[in-house]
C-alpha cells in the first residue's frame, strides 16, 4: 500500500481544523495555510501511483498465502476479487489535477493575504476543508465515500460565499444550499440503486459485476439509478439547469473566493463524470444525454454572458460555458474526446482563476464591476492588462495557449466520432466568447476613464500580478507542449476504453 495517499486527505483536513482555532492569529494562520497549500500539491507528485487500501483490508487476491487457506468454493466465486475496506487510487490523472489544486489555493490565498491584513479562521478553514473533500472524491474508489466528500464540498461552498460577505452573496448561498437539499439526497438515492443491484459501493466492483454478466446491465434499477447520479452531477458540475445558480455563485465570491470555486466545480465534474463513464458508459443514452446537456451549458452559458455589463457575472457564465466543452468530451465517450474534456478541465480550471484574480484587480481599484462605469485603466498598469487579455485570448482559445489545443482536439474528436455539426458549434461558440470578452476588456481597459470614476485603492496588488503571471506561464507552456498534460491522460483512459 502507499501511505502517502491518504496524506493528500488528511492534512487539509488537519490544517483546517487547526485554522479554525487560530482564528485571530493572522502571522501563524498564513504560514500554515500558504505551507499546506503546497505541500499537497508536492505529495501528489511524489507519492508513487497505486492503491492504498483503508484499515489494510485489500482484496483476498492480494495475499496469495491467505487464498491457500481458503476453501475451494470461495476460491471459484467472484467474493475474492471484490474491494472489503474503502479503496483511494491515485495514478497521472490524480496527480496532475491535485496538482493545480494546490497551485490555484496557494496563489488565490497568495493574493487574498496579500489584500487583507486581517485573515478568517472560519474562512480559511472552508477552503481546506473543500480541498480535502474535492481531492477525496477523485482518489476514491468507493461512490458512498465519494457521496460523502460531495456533500462536504457543496456545504464549503456555500459557506465561502458566505464568509465572502458580498453584495447579494447571502441571499445566493442561501439559493445554492437549497438546491444542493435537492441534487444531493437524490444522487445518494442513485447510488443506493445501484448498491441494491450490485451490493458494493466499490466502483471497480460494480464496473466488473456489469461487465462480466454478474447482474443485467439494462437493469430498470441500474437505468434509474445512472438517472439519479446523472441529475446530482448536474448539480455539482452547474450544468443546465443549474447554470444560473452557479454562475451567480461565482459572481458573488470575491475574486479569489471564484477562483477556488471554479476549480472546486470542475474538480467534482470531473470526478463524477469518470465514474459515470466506468459504470453506465455501456448505454446508448449516457452519451446522448450528456451531449444534449453540453450543448446547452455552451450555448447558454456564451447566449448569458454576452448581454452582461457586470464583468462578474459575465465571468460567470462564461465558466459555466465553459463546463460544457468538457462534458461534450465525455458524451462523445472516445478515447481522444476524453483526453481533449479532460485536458479542457486542465485549462479551465488555469485560465478562469486567471481571469478571476485578475478582474479581481479591477474591482479592488474601482470597487465596482460594473463595464459602463469604468474605463481607460490601462493606463494605471499596462503589463497587468496584457496579461489579463492574453489569458481572455487563451480561454476563447486562441492560439498558442492551452485553451487552442484542448478546444482543437475536441473539434478533432467530434469529426473522427461523425459529429460535424458539434465541432461547428465548438467553433462557433469559441468566436462568441472571443467577442464577449474583447467587448468587456475594452469596456474596462480601452474605452475614456469616465470623470466620476473613483479609486478606492491606488496601488495595484503586487502578489496579484505574480500570481496572475504563473498562471499566464502555465497557459502558454502548456499551449507549447500539451503532451505534458495529455500523455498522462491518454495512458489513463486507455485501461478505461
Amino acid at each position: 500500500m502507499n501511505e502517502l495517499i491518504p496524506l493528500i486527505v488528511i492534512i487539509p483536513l488537519i490544517c483546517a481544523l487547526l485554522l479554525n482555532l487560530l482564528h485571530g492569529k493572522n502571522r501563524i494562520s498564513r504560514i500554515m495555510a500558504l505551507i499546506v497549500a503546497i505541500i499537497i500539491p508536492i505529495i501528489a507528485l511524489v507519492a508513487s501511483n497505486g492503491l492504498h487500501f483503508f484499515g489494510g483490508h485489500a482484496p483476498l487476491t492480494f495475499n496469495p498465502s491467505l487464498l491457500e487457506s481458503l476453501p475451494a468454493s470461495l476460491l471459484s466465486s467472484r467474493v475474492i476479487l471484490f474491494h472489503p475496506a474503502i479503496t483511494y487510487s491515485l495514478a497521472g490523472l490524480e496527480k496532475i489535477f491535485i496538482f493545480i489544486l494546490g497551485i490555484v489555493i496557494f496563489l488565490a490565498l497568495f493574493t487574498y493575504f496579500n489584500k487583507y491584513k486581517k485573515v478568517s479562521g472560519p474562512y480559511l478553514f472552508l477552503i481546506f476543508m473543500g480541498t480535502a473533500a474535492v481531492s477525496a472524491m477523485l482518489l476514491s474508489d468507493d461512490i458512498f465515500n465519494m457521496y460523502i466528500f460531495f456533500e462536504i464540498a457543496a456545504l464549503t461552498q456555500t459557506g465561502i460565499i458566505l464568509a465572502s460577505n458580498t453584495e447579494g452573496s447571502t441571499e445566493t448561498a442561501l439559493k445554492y444550499m437549497i438546491l444542493g437539499s435537492i441534487g444531493g439526497p437524490i444522487l445518494l438515492l442513485g447510488i443506493g440503486f445501484v448498491l441494491g443491484v450490485i451490493g458494493s459501493v466499490n466502483i471497480t466492483d460494480i464496473v466488473y459485476a456489469i461487465h462480466t454478466g454478474y447482474v443485467n446491465p439494462y437493469s430498470p434499477a441500474l437505468i434509474i439509478g445512472f438517472a439519479m447520479i446523472f441529475f446530482g452531477w448536474l448539480y455539482a458540475s452547474g450544468l443546465p439547469p443549474f447554470n444560473t445558480i452557479k454562475s451567480l455563485i461565482y459572481s458573488k465570491g470575491t475574486p479569489e473566493s471564484s477562483a477556488i470555486l471554479t476549480t472546486f466545480s470542475v474538480l467534482t465534474m470531473i470526478a463524477f463524470g469518470l465514474v459515470m463513464f466506468r459504470i453506465f458508459g455501456y448505454l446508448s443514452v449516457y452519451k446522448i444525454t450528456i451531449m444534449l446537456f453540453a450543448l446547452l451549458a455552451m450555448v447558454l452559458g456564451v447566449s448569458m454572458a454576452v448581454v452582461q455589463t457586470d464583468y462578474r457575472k459575465m465571468l460567470g457564465f462564461l465558466a459555466v460555458g465553459e463546463l460544457g466543452f468538457i462534458a461534450i468530451g465525455f458524451g462523445i465517450g472516445t478515447k481522444l474526446s476524453m483526453t481533449a474534456g479532460l485536458f479542457q478541465a486542465f485549462n479551465d480550471i488555469v485560465i478562469t482563476s486567471l481571469l478571476f484574480i485578475g478582474f479581481g484587480i479591477v474591482y479592488y481599484l474601482t470597487g465596482t464591476s460594473d463595464t459602463r462605469k469604468l474605463g481607460g485603466l490601462i493606463s494605471l498598469n499596462p503589463k497587468v492588462s496584457i496579461m489579463i487579455l492574453l489569458g481572455g485570448l487563451a480561454l476563447a482559445g486562441v492560439p498558442p495557449f492551452n485553451g487552442f489545443q484542448s478546444k482543437l482536439m475536441l473539434v478533432q474528436s467530434a469529426l473522427n466520432a461523425g459529429f460535424p455539426e458539434i465541432a461547428i458549434i465548438i467553433v462557433l461558440v469559441s468566436i462568441v466568447v472571443f467577442m464577449t470578452f474583447v467587448k468587456a476588456f475594452h469596456s474596462i481597459y480601452l474605452k475614456p476613464k469616465p470623470k466620476d470614476l473613483g479609486f478606492v485603492h491606488k496601488e495595484v496588488p503586487s502578489l496579484a500580478i505574480v500570481s496572475i503571471a504563473i498562471l499566464l506561464i502555465i497557459c502558454l507552456v502548456i499551449g507549447l507542449d500539451p503532451n505534458l498534460i495529455t500523455y498522462s491522460f491518454g495512458q489513463y483512459l486507455g485501461g478505461l476504453i
